[in-house]
């Protein structure tokens, strides 16, 4: 800088009372002057002004109500419009591995798997269940490397849907050691053998492909052929003894051969010999679903070689601008979230997924009569797959394990449904923000001028540590009772096991009802003002924390739940109309939504029952709640009865507090 341009800084700072900050800075050199503006913020950020920040609480406790009637009834139309076609995503591989489908499928012997079928029916009729002996000499006449696995289960309860109680079995498998591989990786075929005529089309097939994959000689992993009796109950044995856990208290032997690391599976389904369709299941334990792109292989081999796809057994349409296109987007979703948030596996494959296996089911369907698919066909589709799947370096990763799926072409991602359940999920933390308002206002002043003695009073620890004590020993009671109590109910009333457990367990989640009169029995003196306020406080938080929890785990689970409880919690004080409310509580509560579910399931199905034949399929799925969460360890029972239906029986209390 020259001498002559030496300046003199002179600094003039206006301070005015609107939050901006202007500094006028004047630079000074020699003959001319630089003016420099600076506008600075004199505030850190909206929150930071306590001034604003009063602005915004007041405004968000003033419009409190408006707001979230505006979020529920934006978070409905969210998820209703996740169906439809443009809001929605192309599925695409993105495994490079399985990226082309250009490989040659050469299976040739259906007919000959189709008599296959036929000689093994002839040899499960023989025996009266699982023909042992003879898989085991046909899958060693194959080529295969065969083992045997007993097994043993007492229930809980009978199961009345299949008539069993002591179950024993033989899970019978071979396994094709890959020649080109150290032995490292494994892929499984299963097909389950169930009673009767069912399922005997899909060994027959099975052994048919064990037949064909041995004299191949790409196999870079072992493949094992699976046929396990009594379905979930044998996949269960198989995989526990396979992995050498024991988490369900099943007796089982161990197993004496054993391949690699299992990358994949697959379970076939088929029971007739004429194949209109191929279903794909997709819906695991607790609501866990395969990599996308499992379902994305399949559907890629369906569409090379032609064969008609179904997801939820519903046709793909494109009529996608239509009411009646959009209609059946909707209903196939909504099945995929129904069975989803039942959290019970809907196949055999279902249980794969607990160990990181990524597995679906095939399921053949006779109903398209315009359409057929013969046994080749299916066999070469599943060549395909397995060639596919053969060539994995790694486990599938690459694509979403969090979607639903309107079609088997068009899926929607988890950044796209969980602002459906955010919209509801912050009318709660509007409802805790505008309690914690009310707490935090100092109560009115009389026209005398004294403070209101009762706005005053602070609620005690007892007034809001009881009901919640007391809420939450009624779900234990719910969750233990019921099968512990079963021998006593048999021995006292005209009834079985089964309807006994579900009897004990309506009758204890109705004796909840009294919880308000249990509770204040033990508090010393009415409840106050506030202590309401604290209770719902501490509620409305807690059911926001167990719906979070849940919608990672769970989206569908945790999404229904929502649509009934946040109206619940965001409506109920006691100063509404006691018995309108308390009917509206009882209708949102989860036994309700249950029976709804189970109503709207059906219709969904396209399949509608009468309110007794409703009624008796919602005894049914109590009882099969339970029998699953004992059996294979599901979340939704114990998740209902510790957790939601105690947190319900807290707005229940409020409604009755004095």
């Amino acid at each position: 800088m020259l001498p002559q341009e030496q300046g003199n800084l002179k600094h003039l700072a206006a301070v005015d009372q609107a939050p901006p900050l202007q500094v006028d800075v004047t630079l000074e050199t020699g003959s001319s002057v630089s003016r420099l503006y600076v506008t600075t913020d004199n505030n850190m950020g909206l929150l930071s002004d306590p001034n604003r920040r009063r602005a915004l609480i007041s405004l968000l406790t003033r419009l409190n109500a408006p707001i979230c009637v505006v979020c529920y009834m934006a978070g409905v139309a969210w998820f209703m419009g996740l169906a439809f076609e443009p809001f929605t995503l192309r599925t695409y591989m993105s495994e490079n591995a399985m990226g082309s489908t250009m490989v040659e499928e050469r299976f040739p012997a259906g007919e000959r798997a189709l008599a296959t079928g036929r000689e093994f029916s002839a040899h499960k009729k023989k025996a009266g269940g699982m023909p042992v002996d003879w898989l085991v000499k046909t899958m060693q006449a194959r080529g295969l490397e065969v083992f045997t696995q007993r097994f043993s289960r007492t229930l809980p309860f009978p199961d009345e849907n299949k008539e069993r109680y002591l179950v024993k079995g033989t899970n019978v498998y071979g396994i094709l050691r890959a020649p080109r591989a150290p032995r490292t990786e494994a892929l499984v075929l299963s097909a389950p053998c169930t009673p009767g005529d069912n399922n005997n089309q899909a060994v027959g097939l099975l052994l048919g492909l064990a037949q064909y994959f041995r004299n191949q000689v790409y196999w870079a992993k072992d493949i094992i052929f699976l046929v396990n009796e009594h379905d979930l109950i044998g996949m269960q044995a198989w995989l526990e003894g396979y992995h050498h856990t024991n988490t369900t208290g099943m007796d089982w032997s161990p197993l004496q051969g054993r391949g690699g690391s299992i990358q994949a599976a697959l379970s076939l389904e088929l029971s007739s010999d004429v194949i209109t369709s191929l279903d794909l299941v997709l819906e695991g334990l607790n609501g866990q679903l395969p990599n996308l792109d499992l379902a994305n292989l399949f559907y890629a081999f369906c569409q090379k070689i032609g064969v008609l796809c179904t997801i939820q057994g519903k046709l793909q349409r494109n009529d996608w601008d239509s009411v009646s296109g959009y209609s059946h987007s909707v209903q196939t979703m909504m099945l995929m979230v129904m069975k989803q948030a039942s959290g019970r596996p809907w196949g055999d494959h279902g249980l794969f997924l607990r160990y990181h296996i990524e597995a679906a089911t095939i399921k053949g369907i006779n109903s398209f009569r315009q359409y057929k698919t013969d046994t080749t066909t299916i066999g070469r589709l599943l060549e395909g797959m397995y060639r596919k799947l053969n060539n994995l370096l790694e486990r599938l990763h690459q694509s979403y394990f969090f979607y639903l799926m309107p079609s088997l072409s068009h899926f929607v991602s988890i950044g796209y449904y969980m602002p459906a359940f955010g919209l509801l999920a912050v009318i709660l933390l509007l409802r805790a923000l505008d309690l914690w308002v009310q707490l935090a206002t100092p109560p009115p002043r009389t026209e005398d001028g004294v403070t209101d003695t009762e706005q005053m009073s602070s609620p005690g620890v007892l007034s809001v540590l009881t009901p919640l004590v007391i809420s939450h020993l009624t779900g234990v009671a719910l969750y233990t009772l019921p099968i512990s109590f079963q021998e006593v109910a048999v021995e006292h009333f005209p009834v079985s096991e089964t309807e006994a457990v579900v009897l004990t367990a309506i009758a204890i989640y109705t004796a909840g009802l009294a919880l308000p009169h249990n509770t204040h029995r033990l508090l010393s003196g009415e409840g106050t003002e506030q202590g309401w306020k604290v209770l719902k406080l501490v509620a409305v938080l807690y059911l926001a924390v167990l719906l979070g929890c849940t919608a990672l785990i769970n989206f569908s689970l945790g999404f229904i739940l929502a649509l009934t409880l946040v109206p619940v919690a965001a409506f109920v004080t006691p100063h509404v109309p006691k018995i309108l409310s308390a009917f509206i509580l009882v209708i949102l509560s989860p036994a309700c939504t249950l029976l709804f579910s189970v109503f709207f399931f059906q219709e969904l199905q396209e399949m509608p029952v009468s309110f007794i034949d409703g009624w008796m399929l919602f005894l049914s799925v109590i009882s099969q709640g339970i029998l699953d969460h004992s059996l294979y360890g599901s979340l939704v029972y114990p998740l209902i009865a510790l957790l939601v239906y105690p947190c319900w029986l807290l707005f229940w209390n409020i409604l009755f507090w004095k």
